[in-house]
């Protein structure tokens, strides 16, 4: 395995929760991690026969490439179409093994709304993958998830990530936000400001789970992202370059666990072959 030297010495890496999470400098020490364990959890999750899969993730997600490599056929949804999709960096090579496909899959740019997904017909797709925290993103997750529903065949699975309470809680606490903080982790809708001005919608695994349930998704399983924190991975790297592989599958194995600590949560789910209608208010 080989591993491109940080670029970013240790005495200047950012610690606070805010500016670890902010921007996702895929070049420091713990985000070249994240990414390693995202793509090693898609890689997991993806169909073993090719497939028909929409990608809601955005054009810096690094899953997409690895879908595709696999053999399924991608359409990934673009903002705008002055946002070219990111060509990804391969920091870490034989991270997460995908097996040869009989055919390299194809991979399509739409634009569109990853609310509304007008673009597309009812059960079009066999999966849908909604990583990089898009739910979160979009208030209204309940809506999102319906359009994700009903883009589904029968049968077909969602893999989404989401940010969890517990990092919307580390973001209160470093902004002084102490009224708002003593009630997070009771709020039955927990929106959170970052220090830019923007708002992201947290989650706790069982609000996730009820609002997969209200949409019609029966939950497969939920974890988190990872467990390792920041200070710990980029420690760890910072002694031995070369551990990388090593800390991959040591945060593949920790999160299978029932604890969900991590700042994000993961979760895949499937539309019932039989699909009920959505919950209503």
């Amino acid at each position: 395995m080989h591993v491109r030297p940080s670029s970013t010495p240790a005495s200047d890496r950012p610690r606070s929760t805010a500016a670890q999470f902010a921007t996702s400098d895929r070049l420091s020490d713990y985000w070249r991690f994240y990414w390693a364990v995202a793509e090693a959890q898609v890689s997991r999750w993806l169909p073993e026969n090719p497939s028909l899969l929409l990608d809601l993730s955005g054009p810096d997600y690094q899953g997409t490439p690895r879908a595709v490599a696999a053999g399924h056929d991608v359409v990934t949804l673009l903002p705008s179409a002055d946002v070219a999709a990111h060509r990804p960096l391969t920091l870490v090579n034989g991270r997460a093994m995908v097996p040869r496909p009989a055919r390299r899959g194809r991979l399509r740019h739409v634009v569109g709304d990853s609310t509304f997904l007008r673009n597309f017909t009812s059960d079009a797709f066999d999966g849908v993958i909604a990583d990089n925290r898009v739910l979160s993103r979009h208030l209204a997750t309940e809506e999102a998830l319906a359009e994700v529903r009903r883009v589904l065949r029968p049968g077909g699975r969602a893999l989404l990530c989401v940010d969890s309470v517990v990092l919307g809680m580390a973001l209160l606490a470093e902004q002084d936000c102490w009224p708002e903080l003593s009630h997070a982790p009771d709020a039955d809708v927990l929106l959170v400001p970052w220090p830019d001005g923007s708002i992201t919608r947290c989650f706790t695994a069982e609000q996730l789970t009820e609002a997969l349930a209200d949409a019609g998704l029966e939950l497969e399983w939920v974890k988190p992202r990872t467990v390792l924190s920041a200070s710990t991975v980029e420690v760890m790297l910072a002694r031995d370059p070369r551990s990388m592989g090593r800390l991959v599958e040591m945060e593949l194995r920790a999160t299978e666990s029932d604890d969900y600590v991590g700042v994000h949560l993961v979760a895949s789910a499937r539309k019932p072959l039989q699909a009920p209608e959505p919950r209503r208010g």
